[in-house]
C-alpha cells in the first residue's frame, strides 16, 4: 500500500486523526536490507492463511542505509573460512563479540549475495588476465564460480547505485503490495495485556494522512536501523543535516525494543568513522581498491611509523594484531590532530600515481597507459557516484581533483549501529544448536546465549535483525539481508508453536491515538498564545529540542567538541541533562505531520542516547579508543571488563539495570587475544 509523495508544503495535522486497526500474525517493522530479507524469505515457510505485513517509515525502494547506493558489498565469505570471518570481527571489535551469532551469519550471507546478482545487481569479476571486469562486462556469476573483484579479504566490488531498488523488488513481490504499508512511522511496540513479557502489537502514524495505525500481532521483527543525529554533527548551518549514516535513523530499533523490556547489549559501543571531510564520503574503496594511505599535514605517512607502533603497543593485545582495529586506526589519526600535525589527508594522488608507476614498470606503452589512466580515474569517481554523490559534488564545488591532490579526511560525530564496524544493539538468542554455549539459565535470558528461537530478543515473540542485533558487527548490507532471512523462518516457527495465542493490547486504540497525537493537540491548544508559531511559552518545537540534545551529548558524552573524551563526572551530568530534556520533550508541539515525525524521532533519540551514556558510565575502561575515551579510566582492562555490558529497562517499575555478562570464545583465538 504505497502512499503518494506529499504535495507542495507540509501536511497539516488535525486534532482527531482517523484510527485504523489491523489484526496480523507477523509484523515486520522497517524497510531496509534486513526487512527486505525477511519479506523475501518468509512466504516460503508460512502457511497460506498466515497474515504477514511490512510497515516502513519511508518507501521500500529507497529505504535504509543502502538507500543512496553502494560501490561494494562488504561481507562475502566466498573462498574464505567462516572461522576467519569470526576472528576478523572479534579482533576489530576489541575482543567482545557474540561469536555464535557471527558464525551463524557467516553460514548464510553468501546466499543473499548470490541472490542479489541473480536479481540484477552488477558484480565485478576478475578477468583471466587478472584485470577487473566491472558489472557491465559478461562473466560467470558467483553461483557459476565467477571470481569477484576483491578490495579486501571480505569485500567485493559492485555497480550499486540501484542496489536497494534491486533488493526491494523481489521482497515486495514475495510479500504482495497489499501487505506493505509505506510512509507509516511505527513509534511504539506493545506488550500483551494478559501474557507477561509477550509482544502483542505496535502503533504508528502515517506521514501522508492524518491516520493512526494500530497493529495487533503474534510476532514482530523490529529492524529500523541505528541512531544518527544523537551527537552534534561537524557540519553546521545549511549542512547541519549532513551525516554519514542515514539521517532518518533515530535509534528507533533500540528504543522501541528497550521500552517493552528487551535487554540491550554493548550500547557503550559507538562508531566514529573517518570519512572525507564535509562530504562524509566513505574511504573504504580508496584504502582497499586503490591502496591509498593517510598522511598528516607534514606529509608523513604516520600510520606505519615507529611512533604509531609504539602507540599501538599501549593497547595490547589488540594493537599487535595483523590488521589494526578500526577504533585504533582512528586513535592514531586523533593523536596526529591533537598534536597539531593536521590536517589529515587521504593521499589519493599518490595512490593513483602508484598504480601508473606499476604499469610503466611492467612495460605498458604510452597509448595504453593513457587509456588505463582514464579507466582508473573513472573508477575513482564512480566509487562516489554509486553511493555518495554529495562527495563528488563537494570535490567539484571546491575545485578539487583527487587524482592530483590529496583529500582531507576527519573523524565524524558518533553513531549507534550494529551492522557496520560497530556492535551496539539488542541481546538475542543464538541458534538452538549444540555448539552454542548453554549458559546463564539460572540468571535469566539476559545472561543466556540461546533460548529457543534464533535472533529473538528477551521478549517473547519480538525479533530483530541488522543494526538491531548487538555484539555482532561487520554484517553490513548483505549480512543484514541474510539475518532478515534467518528471522523470517524463526518467526513463522514461533507463531506456529503458539497457535492458540490471541493478542490483546493494554490500551485502547483511542488511548494510543491520543498519545501519538499529543504534540498536535498541544500545538492547536496554545498556538494563539504568541504571534510566532515557533516561539511559545507553552511548548517547544522539535528542531530546538534536537539542538539541545546534541549540545548535551557532544559536550558531556564525548563528542567532537572534546575529541571524544568524557568521564564519569561528565557522563552523570549528561544523564541529568537528558532527564530534564525528557521532561521538556513532553511539551513538544507539532503543527504538521512532518513535525509530528520529528517529535517522535526526538523521543527515540533521547532514549537511545541515554542507554549509550548509561553503558559508557557503567563500563570502567576505555574499550574503544578512537571511538570514545574515559579520562578517569583511560586504558583497556581485559582482566575486569572483557565481558558484555547488558542493560534491561523494566516497563512496570521504570527502572534500569546494568550488568556484566560473560564473553565466551567459540572459535580458537589468535595468539594476541
Amino acid at each position: 500500500m504505497a502512499l503518494p509523495n506529499k504535495p507542495k508544503g507540509e501536511l497539516k495535522a488535525v486534532v482527531d486523526p482517523e484510527i485504523v486497526e489491523h489484526d496480523v500474525d507477523i509484523l515486520i517493522v522497517g524497510g531496509g536490507m534486513a526487512a527486505c530479507g525477511a519479506a523475501f524469505e518468509i512466504k516460503k515457510w508460512a502457511p497460506a492463511d498466515m497474515k504477514i505485513v511490512l510497515v516502513d517509515k519511508a518507501c521500500l525502494e529507497r529505504s535504509g542505509a543502502v538507500a543512496q547506493g553502494l560501490s561494494a558489498i562488504n561481507t562475502y565469505i566466498g573462498e574464505n573460512k567462516i572461522e576467519d570471518y569470526v576472528k576478523m570481527v572479534r579482533n576489530d571489535l576489541m575482543g567482545v563479540v557474540r561469536e555464535d551469532l557471527i558464525y551463524d551469519l557467516g553460514r548464510h550471507v553468501d546466499e543473499s549475495v548470490k541472490l542479489f546478482e541473480e536479481w540484477g545487481l552488477p558484480v565485478w569479476k576478475r578477468a583471466e588476465d587478472g584485470g577487473n571486469l566491472d558489472g557491465s562486462k559478461p562473466a560467470p556469476t558467483l553461483r557459476e564460480g565467477g571470481a569477484p573483484v576483491r578490495t579486501g579479504k571480505w569485500q567485493i566490488m559492485i555497480n550499486g547505485e540501484s542496489y536497494k531498488c534491486i533488493v526491494a523488488e523481489p521482497a515486495a513481490t514475495a510479500l504482495g503490495a497489499d501487505n506493505i504499508f509505506e510512509r507509516i512511522f511505527i513509534v511504539k511496540m506493545l506488550l500483551d495485556k494478559n501474557t507477561p513479557n509477550r509482544i502483542a502489537g505496535a502503533v504508528g502514524f502515517s506521514t501522508r494522512e492524518n491516520k493512526v495505525h494500530v497493529f495487533r500481532c503474534k510476532s514482530a521483527m523490529v529492524a529500523c536501523g541505528g541512531g544518527v543525529n544523537i551527537f552534534r554533527p561537524r557540519s553546521t548551518g545549511e549542512g547541519k543535516g549532513r551525516a554519514w549514516y542515514p539521517v532518518w535513523n533515530a535509534g528507533s530499533t533500540y528504543t522501541m525494543c528497550a521500552q517493552v523490556g528487551a535487554t540491550l547489549t554493548m550500547m557503550e559501543n559507538r562508531f566514529t568513522p573517518s570519512r572525507f571531510k564535509d562530504g562524509y564520503g566513505p574511504v573504504g574503496a580508496w584504502f582497499l581498491l586503490f591502496k591509498a594511505k593517510v598522511q598528516n599535514g607534514l606529509g608523513e605517512f604516520y600510520a606505519g611509523g615507529d611512533a604509531a607502533k609504539a602507540e599501538l603497543s599501549k593497547y595490547m593485545p589488540y594493537g599487535a594484531s595483523a590488521v589494526t582495529p578500526t577504533c585504533l586506526r582512528n586513535h592514531l589519526m586523533i593523536n596526529e590532530l591533537k598534536e597539531g600535525r593536521g590536517p589529515i589527508y587521504m593521499a589519493t594522488d599518490v595512490a593513483l600515481g602508484a598504480f601508473m608507476d606499476e604499469k610503466k614498470a611492467a612495460g605498458m606503452d604510452e597509448k595504453d597507459l593513457k587509456k588505463f589512466w582514464k579507466h582508473l580515474e573513472s573508477e575513482a569517481w564512480e566509487d562516489f557516484l554509486d553511493m555518495s554523490v554529495g562527495q563528488a559534488g563537494l570535490w567539484a564545488g571546491a575545485n578539487i581533483e583527487p587524482e592530483k591532490i590529496g583529500s582531507e579526511i576527519m573523524p565524524t560525530e558518533p553513531y549507534m549501529l550494529g551492522s557496520h564496524s560497530g556492535c551496539c544493539g539488542i541481546w538475542t538468542s543464538g541458534p538452538n544448536e549444540d555448539w552454542v554455549p548453554d549458559v546463564g539459565a539460572d540468571k535469566g535470558r539476559s545472561h543466556q546465549y540461546k533460548w529457543g528461537y534464533n535472533r529473538m530478543t528477551t521478549v517473547d515473540g519480538l525479533f530483530t535483525a541488522g543494526d538491531g542485533v548487538g555484539a555482532s558487527g561487520h554484517k553490513f548490507s548483505s549480512g543484514s539481508h541474510a539475518e532478515g532471512r534467518i528471522v523470517a523462518k524463526q518467526m513463522v516457527k514461533f507463531v506456529r508453536d503458539h497457535a492458540d495465542f490471541q493478542p490483546e493490547l493494554k490500551q485502547s486504540a483511542q488511548e494510543l491515538a491520543d498519545e501519538l497525537y499529543a504534540p498536535v493537540r498541544r500545538y492547536h491548544e496554545f498556538v494563539g498564545a504568541s504571534t510566532a508559531a515557533d516561539v511559545n511559552p507553552n511548548y517547544c518545537k522539535p528542531a530546538g529540542l534536537m539542538m539541545r540534545l546534541m549540545k548535551a551529548t557532544d559536550e558531556y558524552g564525548g563528542g567532537v567538541a572534546t575529541y571524544y573524551m568524557t568521564s564519569g563526572k561528565l557522563l552523570n551530568i549528561c544523564l541529568d541533562l537528558l532527564e530534564l530534556l525528557r521532561e521538556d520533550a513532553a511539551k513538544m508541539a507539532a503543527g504538521d505531520l512532518h513535525e509530528l515525525l520529528r517529535c517522535w524521532e526526538n523521543y527515540h533519540r533521547i532514549w537511545c542516547v541515554e542507554t549509550h551514556i548509561r553503558h559508557i558510565e557503567f563500563r570502567k575502561e576505555s574499550r574503544y579508543p578512537g571511538f570514545y575515551y574515559r579520562s578517569d579510566f583511560p586504558n583497556i582492562d581485559d582482566e575486569n571488563w572483557k565481558c558484555f555490558v547488558n542493560s534491561t529497562y523494566n516497563p512496570d517499575t521504570e527502572e534500569w539495570k546494568c550488568e556484566k555478562v560473560d564473553c565466551i570464545n567459540i572459535v580458537e583465538t589468535e595468539p594476541w587475544i
